[in-house]
């Protein structure tokens, strides 16, 4: 039991670095961006780059980071940008890049699965039982995910201009603020961190052209369920992502997978502002 429990709060925590920086983008932009899971993508393959040519696993962050806010920069000016006044435009669009980018990603890598070796091996000793050193790990990357946006949030200019586009856009760029400028930068940081929480999942899976599409679908729920509430979206991910952990012991792997989405189904059906707050 104190393993599953273990299981539930590692567990979370991915699905809270997955869902991140979707969560950024559709809490300032009221934009789904289905683009995501190709940038969970071209985050894995940066670790596969940074391995090719021999350096530390660690070299792959700053690289997944870099990769993505550029490709996020390029995505927001020329692809979301012109369609900030069509929602669903926007939405077909970034379904339409993440498939090409999964094609690129195809064209220079092939379709082979590849690994990538985790940083840290082994196991540590919790109540004399084994547990994987790098999932508790991720929890504490978690939590310094979350204090770091609250802050930048809470505790910025940048973050103050962001919560009064969120609030009233209009009146933000009446008060002198540039709502491009935010969800610009919004955009471009979403896509950085969706493409590093792809390099930090990388020592748990494979790395192929299509590891990002069963994330999200996961990230898409939760962020549909969180509105633009960071602490929502950590309920969400400990709820919806312990009810996955609890379905897939017990019962089966495949329902443990459905779970997330059936759950979401649910709860927005009787929720409709899902576990944000009113």
């Amino acid at each position: 039991m104190f393993i599953l429990g273990l299981d539930v709060i590692t567990t979370a925590a991915i699905l809270f670095i997955v869902s991140a920086g979707l969560l950024m983008v559709f809490g300032v932009m009221k934009i789904i961006n289905f683009s995501h899971g190709s940038f969970l993508t071209v985050g894995g393959y940066s670790s596969v780059i940074v391995a090719r040519f021999g350096l530390s696993w660690w070299w792959s962050l700053p690289v997944s980071l870099a990769i993505g806010f550029l490709l996020g920069m390029l995505v927001e000016r020329l692809i979301v940008r012109p369609l900030y006044a069509r929602p669903l435009d926007a939405i077909l669009a970034t379904w339409g890049l993440g498939i090409i980018v999964g094609q690129l990603i195809t064209l220079a890598f092939g379709r082979s699965v590849q690994m990538v070796a985790s940083p840290i091996n082994g196991a540590m000793l919790l109540f004399g039982r084994p547990y994987s050193i790098y999932r508790l790990i991720l929890v504490g990357v978690a939590l310094f995910l979350a204090v770091t946006a609250g802050w930048l949030f809470n505790g910025t200019r940048l973050g103050l201009q962001t919560r009064a586009v969120i609030m009233n856009e209009a009146l933000a760029r009446a008060m002198g603020i540039s709502s491009s400028r935010v969800r610009f930068i919004t955009f471009s940081s979403g896509a950085a961190l969706a493409a590093a929480a792809g390099c930090l999942i990388t020592p748990l899976t494979s790395v192929d052209p299509n590891m990002g599409v069963p994330w999200v679908v996961g990230a898409f729920m939760l962020v549909l369920l969180s509105g633009s509430s960071l602490l929502s979206l950590a309920a969400a991910s400990l709820l919806l992502g312990g009810a996955q952990v609890i379905v897939s012991t017990f019962l089966n792997p495949v329902l443990g997978g459905l779970t997330i989405a059936v759950l979401a189904a649910l709860v927005l059906r009787v929720r409709p502002e899902g576990f944000a707050r009113g």
